[in-house]
């Protein structure tokens, strides 16, 4: 298993834990997630943060217990590992951004046992970095089939069905504010 943090900028020799910059509700016995940490996202799931940082998106991929109705109705044909939603306002600089993967040793990590996400209480000295633009690109290289909306609030949906569903930076969103009250906030 390879760790990766994604970032917009390319000179991070060091990785220092910090709290996240809009706390999250989080369960009790887990508002920990919300001090300083060094979060990192394994290789299977790096394709959540292959877009520019604020950049509001909604990914879905299915799981053993999927329905096949659902596959249909929210995959489509074709059968791709996962489908990302952006609005049309965020294409453009999808394709056009550039961002680093920095590649982080495991050794001080652990698992939040959620879509590929780790975190480590220590500071962390990346192993390397790589530079990756054609965003669009890198998604689909990796089975993600993109698709562009008008609007992430009809997708509040998608938290109903039985894909397993992720919102990153939905409060970057010029329309989640519309979303039926079904999906994150």
């Amino acid at each position: 298993m390879r760790l990766f943090h994604f970032s917009d900028d390319p000179a991070i020799a060091r990785f220092e834990p910090r709290p996240v910059r809009v706390p999250s509700a989080r369960p009790a016995g887990r508002e920990w997630l919300n001090g300083p940490l060094v979060w990192a996202v394994d290789d299977a799931h790096e394709m959540l943060y292959l877009f520019p940082r604020d950049c509001p998106r909604i990914l879905a991929w299915t799981t053993p217990q999927s329905s096949a109705a659902d596959r249909a109705h929210w995959l489509g044909p074709g059968d791709p590992r996962a489908i990302a939603f952006v609005e049309t306002a965020w294409i453009d600089r999808l394709r056009a951004a550039a961002i680093h993967r920095y590649e982080l040793p495991p050794e001080t990590f652990r698992s939040l046992e959620d879509a590929g996400m780790w975190v480590s209480e220590a500071p962390v000295v990346p192993l390397g970095r790589v530079a990756l633009a054609g965003l669009d690109g890198e998604l689909a290289r990796r089975g993600v089939d993109l698709r562009v909306v008008g609007s992430l609030a009809p997708l509040a949906a998608l938290w109903d069905s039985s894909l397993h569903v992720s919102g990153i930076r939905l409060r970057s969103s010029a329309t989640w504010a519309l979303a039926p009250s079904s999906g994150p906030r």
